[in-house]
């Protein structure tokens, strides 16, 4: 994590004086940095680029460098105001006269906790800006004929986070699926049915990954029912390998859902959960989740299973510890998401649902508005950890929140 801090000062201080005030301030951020100065030279070259504004009059500076500056980066302007000097008041006219001209801006004030927690925030917002600029995903098939409402227009994801959809025939994967040598399970199940399955869950498991590495994708969603016609089982062991192992591995050809999953990855680091409601309590809070794939790294613990609806193939039901999590969804034209926090509660054992089951109690009951009036599409995402706040500056750092 790369954080530069560049000044703006005027000439009508005291340099010393403003050099000791610069000391004292920066230090009791206690967060590395890179003092540049007044040298702007490699502005927009680091993780997160902060501009200190250390004393008023320096508004007419930083309206000459601004066109330069702004060349130089997409991010708005950071700018660091302390309460001396009227560093702040000076602050405030710059932010006003950015928005003037249409740019993005925002103070950083207060007291230093509360600085340095939007530093952390923005500097994770901005990694994971850079991370999607790189990112190409795959549909592997079209979206299945169910998901009605969970298309993308990959016109607007390339303009607005910078990746590219890459449509993949499902012929492809069932070609390369036929050529792949049958693998050796290293699990044992007891269930007869999901034994016999587990060689070729495997198999489905390695065609899926050459493919990835065939078209260097960072992930995909796939059709995945056609494969229980076409190979008759299924993709959720293959789906939780490849989550584990760093990839976006989608079900369903559902686009917006694996759009999703890729901006928290990008955020967090860490693996995603891609369930649908199965109820809701909106007087409690409480809503069970349930699908039947997630990442092997999301679980201490998990079971084998046939998939819920076929009976057949291989699911996973996956047992995550009790603890906070946050769950997300962003539609499919990138103008509106879902954010909110929760803890969860249990898992659960249930025959009559897909295989992992997770009831989240949300920390604000009355959200659960939002799934019965005004839902994104079923699947929605549950990452563990409490990540709206950085969720929420992330969104609107690429103008979905």
């Amino acid at each position: 994590m790369s954080i530069a801090v560049y000044t703006l000062t005027s000439t009508l201080h005291d340099s010393q004086a403003v050099d000791t005030l610069t000391e004292e301030f920066l230090t009791s951020l206690n967060v590395p940095y890179i003092l540049k100065g007044d040298d702007f030279s490699d502005y927009g070259s680091h993780d997160l680029d902060l501009i200190f504004v250390r004393t008023g009059g320096t508004e007419g500076l930083f309206q000459q460098l601004m066109p330069t500056l702004a060349g130089k980066s997409e991010a708005p302007f950071y700018l660091l105001a302390s309460d001396k000097s009227n560093s702040l008041a000076a602050s405030l006219e710059i932010l006003s006269y950015l928005q003037q001209q249409g740019k993005r801006g925002e103070i950083l004030h207060g007291n230093p906790e509360h600085i340095v927690s939007r530093i952390q925030i923005l500097c994770r917002v901005e990694v994971a800006i850079k991370r999607l600029r790189q990112c190409r995903l795959g549909i592997i098939g079209k979206p299945s004929d169910w998901l009605i409402a969970s298309h993308a227009d990959a016109d607007v994801v390339r303009k607005k986070l910078g990746i590219e959809l890459l449509e993949i025939p499902m012929s492809e994967l069932l070609d390369t699926l036929s050529a792949t040598p049958e693998s050796v399970p290293t699990e044992h199940c007891d269930i007869p049915a999901v034994n016999e399955a587990l060689p070729d869950a495997y198999r489905i498991y390695e065609a899926l990954k050459n493919v990835v590495q065939k078209y260097d994708l960072q992930g995909f969603t796939i059709r995945c029912f056609d494969l229980l016609d076409a190979v008759h089982n299924t993709g959720c062991w293959a789906l939780a390998k490849l989550n584990a192992e760093g990839y976006i591995a989608g079900c369903e050809g559902d686009v917006p859902t694996m759009l999703t999953m890729m901006l928290l990855r990008a955020l967090t680091g860490t693996s995603s959960f891609q369930a649908n409601p199965a109820s809701i309590h909106p007087e409690t809070g409480e809503i069970l989740f349930a699908h039947c794939t997630i990442p092997f790294d999301m679980v201490p613990h998990y079971e084998l299973d046939t998939h819920f609806e076929s009976g057949i193939g291989v699911g996973i039901r996956g047992f995550v510890p009790e603890g906070p999590v946050s769950i997300c969804k962003v539609s499919g034209d990138l103008s509106r998401a879902f954010i909110a926090e929760g803890k969860l509660i249990r898992s659960q054992v249930k025959p009559d649902l897909c295989r992992t089951q997770l009831v989240v109690r949300l920390a604000n009951p009355s959200e659960t508005e939002y799934f019965l009036t005004n839902p994104i599409g079923n699947h929605h995402i549950i990452v563990v950890g409490q990540h709206a706040e950085a969720l929420k500056a992330l969104l609107r750092r690429i103008n979905i929140f």
